[in-house]
């Protein structure tokens, strides 16, 4: 708050402004719905929504905000691989399994609209069990590890997203 020319408090405008302060806010939301849905890549979106935020602000608290969104969006993308991968290794699906699912699943998303890729990333991984010769139980168990590393990566996924959006969120409170 500034003084005005009669001692009142005068609150500055950002200097990305309020219209433009919304918008960013807006981007960031339709990115954590990415994260969410896996749809689109909800971490991209929120980090170049704080980027161009930071670099239309400027000032070290929107580099800082940048920086943090940006290791925290990373590290969380990079973990998701890790620690997913690392799962359904222990769980014995092997990544040829992976990446039938994976193909299957790329189908799914063209043929079934906001929910073909999960679906069709199990369904593959279910078959291609069924296909390498692995029984019923043994292909159910291999497809329900799929669903809880799915689950487990969209949830790494939005931590960082909610990260870089708390940031953002605290910066233009602090103001």
């Amino acid at each position: 708050c500034r003084t005005g020319r009669i001692g009142a408090c005068v609150w500055q405008t950002p200097p990305v402004g309020i219209a433009g302060n919304v918008v960013v806010g807006l981007v960031i939301v339709v990115g954590l719905g990415g994260a969410l849905t896996q749809i689109y890549p909800g971490p991209a979106i929120v980090l170049a929504a704080v980027a161009v935020w930071a670099f239309m602000t400027g000032g070290t608290a929107a580099w800082v905000v940048l920086a943090v969104s940006a290791v925290a969006v990373v590290v969380t993308s990079a973990g998701k691989y890790v620690l997913v991968g690392r799962r359904l290794q222990r769980a014995g699906v092997p990544g040829a399994s992976l990446l039938v699912g994976g193909l299957v699943g790329m189908a799914g998303f063209f043929l079934v609209p906001v929910v073909g890729l999960p679906i069709g990333f199990t369904l593959g991984v279910y078959l291609w069990e069924l296909v390498r010769g692995t029984d019923q139980v043994g292909a159910r168990a291999a497809a329900w590890e799929a669903v809880k590393a799915q689950g487990l990566a969209i949830l790494f996924e939005l931590g960082g997203c909610l990260v870089a959006a708390a940031a953002w969120g605290g910066a233009l409170i602090r103001g």
